[in-house]
């Protein structure tokens, strides 16, 4: 491999794509850079910054997704802080008996677009009102702003997948409808600035996750419904 070439790689790696929904952003934040500049040139270096984190913040890198039937993968890029056993949200409609939940926190500095952690049909799409309480919070589930999506695979197996609003998060996007049919790992919304998604797992089904580990949207495996693996053991190192 030339060094042409190696330096192009090493540049990739770092200049992703922009989520359109960011580019708005950007923009606004790079003209204020500029009068700012005009008007006192220490403020426009300030702002220099926080242009630059806007870009990085919507970035939007693409990722290698499993496709194997079964699997379910993550949603979100972040931090794993709660992985346990409770009632799901009413208004998804996935039964009255205790769920496993997989709850991933999504700093300021995480990758903020959600993908869909298992291929199939749009079942439900539910929007709730509410709070902007500190996502890492387990109360953040029930109290806070959220949108959840139920996902029908073709064995009948329905997933739960719940963007939540976060302390600072004022806008939660979804891209798809009720009645459309989603691949594994696709884009299917974004989260303006630090929040939650919380995976509610088919009956049954055991985890493959532990609570520390850091999740990568598309790409790390939440659970696997063809094994009969008990819920794993993990420890901090």
């Amino acid at each position: 491999m030339s060094d042409h070439n190696s330096i192009m790689d090493s540049l990739e790696t770092v200049l992703v794509p922009v989520h359109r929904d960011g580019h708005k952003f950007v923009a606004i934040a790079a003209i204020l850079t500029l009068i700012l500049f005009w008007l006192w040139s220490p403020l426009g270096w300030i702002f220099s910054i926080i242009t630059i984190w806007v870009v990085y913040f919507f970035r939007d890198p693409e990722r290698v997704t499993q496709t194997r039937e079964g699997l379910i993968v993550a949603p979100a890029d972040g931090k794993i802080t709660g992985v346990d056993e409770v009632l799901p949200p009413k208004e998804l409609g996935l039964g009255d008996d205790p769920l496993m939940r997989i709850s991933t926190f999504l700093s300021i500095f995480d990758v903020h677009i959600q993908r869909a952690p298992v291929a199939g049909d749009i079942k439900e799409i539910v929007y709730t009102p509410g709070l902007f309480v500190n996502a890492v919070l387990d109360k953040a589930s029930e109290d806070n702003e959220r949108n959840g999506v139920v996902i029908e695979d073709l064995k009948g197996n329905r997933v739960g997948v719940v963007q939540i609003a976060g302390l600072i998060a004022r806008r939660i996007l979804c891209f798809v409808k009720e009645g459309e049919a989603i691949g594994v790992g696709e884009r299917y919304g974004l989260i303006r600035f630090g929040s939650r998604v919380d995976v509610y797992l088919p009956k049954g089904v055991s985890p493959m996750v532990s609570v520390g580990q850091k999740a990568i949207g598309g790409e790390t495996i939440f659970a696997d419904m063809r094994s009969d693996e008990g819920e794993r053991e993990a420890r901090t190192h």
